[in-house]
């Protein structure tokens, strides 16, 4: 039997030659990349792949070996690609994305919409970035705020997309694919929910609750020690302190933040019934046209892939070779395509920069739809 540090210089010596013929493949590839942009082809060509694929595993003498040596061979081709995707980008190939830099968005005279009634967290994240002096109205739904949008009877929306504690806001990420629009900037706000009742009313007193279905979540703590109580959602909170205001019932109570109790004569009967400390949600302020600001330090992208194996990891890979942070992923269900899915990613980086446009070029090269969603 070897000694073991015996072995250990053997595969220091192995590695040593694979890293020269590594760089020897990888100056090869340059040359590949100055012909396909010549020339206008494709740097994915997948019967050439599966053809070099099929062939290293034909070359496997020991059968254990075959899936290792076609995984590093598909590793070695998709770092080659990626090289050709710098390089296109370097000779100007890279993708327009046509979005327009700015100082600051222009909203002086703007209109903004949030969804809901006042005292909705959708007004005061809207206050907090626009100022409380800022031209707005209210909508019923988000599918309207968008709608406003596009009918250009508003200039920006504001929309919560992701809460600390009850996750994502799945239904404006469908919206964000839905309609033309971008994110322009985001507003974080601290989510402090009260339960609210009518004058008069005590806790005992409430048999009915309303809210918002994200606020149920956060507060399902609290509402575990009150398990009789009927829960109706609606579609914001200030809605349900609106309702319970309106119908005086003492028996009826509403979770939203406390601004809602003075602006709607109601009583706090219970602080802080939210189970975070800490919890907040984040809004984004979307907008029909293309631009991003010059602080902009953030990218929203979705894609969609090929249903086939490791097709997400290929996906993904663009961002780790071009030493990108990845911030965020999400995935949503692609309507009409059983079991298939969308994918939201976010990441740090301005449109500009040259390792952003290389992985957004490989991503637009491999998967099968890309959209930029913002930068902001």
């Amino acid at each position: 039997m070897k000694d073991l540090t015996e072995i250990r210089e053997e595969i220091d010596d192995i590695d040593s030659r694979i890293i020269r013929l590594y760089e020897k493949r990888m100056e090869l590839t340059t040359g590949v990349a100055e012909y396909k942009i010549s020339t206008g082809k494709q740097v994915l060509d997948k019967e050439r792949e599966l053809e070099k694929l099929k062939r290293a595993e034909e070359l496997v003498v020991d059968e254990k070996n075959r899936y290792g040596v076609r995984e590093l061979f598909e590793q070695i081709m998709a770092m080659s690609r990626k090289r050709q995707y710098q390089l296109m980008v370097s000779a100007g190939l890279g993708e327009k994305t046509d979005f327009q830099l700015v100082d600051r968005l222009p909203f002086e005279k703007g209109k903004v919409v949030y969804q809901g009634v006042e005292g909705a967290y959708s007004q005061i994240a809207m206050q907090e970035y626009f100022g409380k002096n800022v031209e707005s109205f209210h909508v019923d739904t988000w599918r309207d705020a968008m709608e406003a949008i596009k009918n250009v009877e508003a200039d920006y929306a504001v929309l919560p997309i992701e809460n600390s504690s009850a996750g994502i806001v799945s239904e404006n990420y469908d919206l964000l694919v839905e309609y033309n629009h971008y994110i322009a900037a985001e507003q974080t706000i601290k989510v402090e929910s009260a339960l609210l009742g009518v004058p008069g009313a005590e806790i005992s007193d409430i048999t009915c609750v309303y809210s918002h279905p994200q606020s149920f979540l956060q507060s399902v703590d609290f509402l575990n020690e009150h398990k009789d109580w009927e829960q109706i959602r609606l579609v914001n909170n200030a809605v349900s302190a609106k309702k319970v205001s309106e119908e005086g019932k003492k028996n009826q109570a509403a979770i939203a933040s406390p601004i809602n109790a003075e602006l709607y004569g109601l009583k706090i009967l219970k602080e802080r019934v939210n189970y975070s400390a800490e919890n907040s949600t984040r809004f984004i302020i979307v907008t029909g046209k293309k631009v991003y600001t010059k602080d902009a330090g953030k990218i929203s992208i979705c894609f969609e892939i090929p249903h086939e194996s490791g097709s997400l990891y290929r996906m993904l890979s663009h961002f780790i070779f071009n030493n990108i942070n990845m911030v965020k992923i999400e995935s949503r269900p692609i309507k009409d395509k059983s079991f298939e899915y969308r994918f939201f990613v976010e990441f740090e980086g301005k449109l500009t920069d040259g390792a952003v446009q290389n992985a957004l070029k490989g991503l637009k090269e491999e998967a099968s739809a890309v959209k930029i969603l913002g930068n902001y």
